[in-house]
């Protein structure tokens, strides 16, 4: 059976995911310990006891995720389950640091830094109000496409996240956006509505977050992964760190191309993708892309004994 693992973007978290897992394991707490002490702060303290709003800001949400994500790979590791029980890794959006840190190209502390500073110049490069996002339901993939282009007029309207076969997220001026609401509706989206999300990320818009991100990225040392990652925006696998560095930048801007990338992996023999970390919402999009891909979801104790007896 050949697996990969796959790791979880900004919507999925909550107050106190990851909690079970570092009581579990020491692993899994070293995790935690480590994003406190690279950012300065008590991540975990919010994480676990803060306020749902405070945790869902761009800057705290990126490295909780990747905390939690990495907790649950560790908790795997503890169990005798490492890295290479995988051929490949992914992950949407901030995911991919994730991933990369999973695989070895990032330090836990370097990306939890890298997605501080990600999550603060992605708030920071478009005032709030100025940029939305929408989620146009029932459309392919070229339709969207077609909605977002019809749909800008002079502003920036782009299909941001590919996210499966019938589900594509578009980003821009809040005007643009909000035509493509429209536009949709009168092509047959069975749903199109604007994302409770505080910038419109993954579109020409976020072009100041990712100077940013160039500069942070230049100053950071990247290994080789020890398995392939496939890349966000060219639904493939690298494994050169220099040209990780530069997808990482490019990804800022780029569109998520979850869709793409999930079917990419199927054809290099992909059969079986665990989800590492909060929530299950990759692994119903995997469904939706391809059903005969077996799922599992990997975020608590539970799940952990679970692979570990399946595997």
């Amino acid at each position: 059976m050949t697996r990969a693992f796959v790791f979880p973007g900004q919507g999925a978290q909550t107050i106190g995911m990851g909690k079970a897992l570092a009581d579990a394991y020491p692993a899994a707490k070293a995790v935690f310990d480590e994003v406190d002490e690279a950012l300065g702060e008590s991540l975990s303290g919010l994480i676990w006891t803060g306020e749902q709003d405070d945790l869902t800001l761009t800057q705290n949400a990126q490295p909780a995720l990747m905390a939690t994500s990495l907790a649950a790979f560790r908790a795997l590791e503890a169990e005798g389950i490492s890295i290479d029980a995988a051929s490949f890794v992914a992950g949407h959006s901030l995911g991919e640091y994730s991933a990369l840190a999973a695989a070895g190209t990032l330090s836990v502390g370097d990306a939890a830094r890298l997605l501080r500073i990600r999550g603060r110049a992605m708030q920071e490069a478009v005032p709030v109000g100025v940029g939305a996002m929408a989620a146009l339901l029932g459309l392919d993939f070229e339709t969207a496409k077609a909605v977002a282009e019809e749909a800008a007029q002079g502003d920036v309207c782009q299909a941001a996240n590919d996210n499966d076969p019938a589900q594509v997220v578009v980003s821009g001026h809040k005007a643009a956006v909000e035509r493509a609401v429209e536009i949709a509706k009168g092509k047959g989206a069975k749903r199109a509505v604007l994302l409770p999300v505080s910038a419109p990320f993954h579109c020409a818009l976020m072009e100041p977050a990712a100077k940013v991100m160039a500069d942070a990225l230049s100053d950071v040392t990247l290994s080789a992964p020890k398995v392939p990652v496939v890349a966000n925006v060219r639904a493939e696998a690298v494994s050169d760190p220099d040209t990780i560095r530069e997808l990482l930048i490019e990804q800022v801007t780029g569109s998520v191309r979850w869709r793409e990338s999930v079917a990419w992996m199927s054809g290099q023999g992909v059969t079986e993708i665990w989800e590492i970390g909060a929530g299950k919402a990759l692994s119903g999009m995997i469904r939706r892309i391809d059903r005969a891909i077996e799922c599992r979801a990997v975020g608590t104790p539970e799940d952990v004994a679970a692979v570990k007896d399946a595997i």
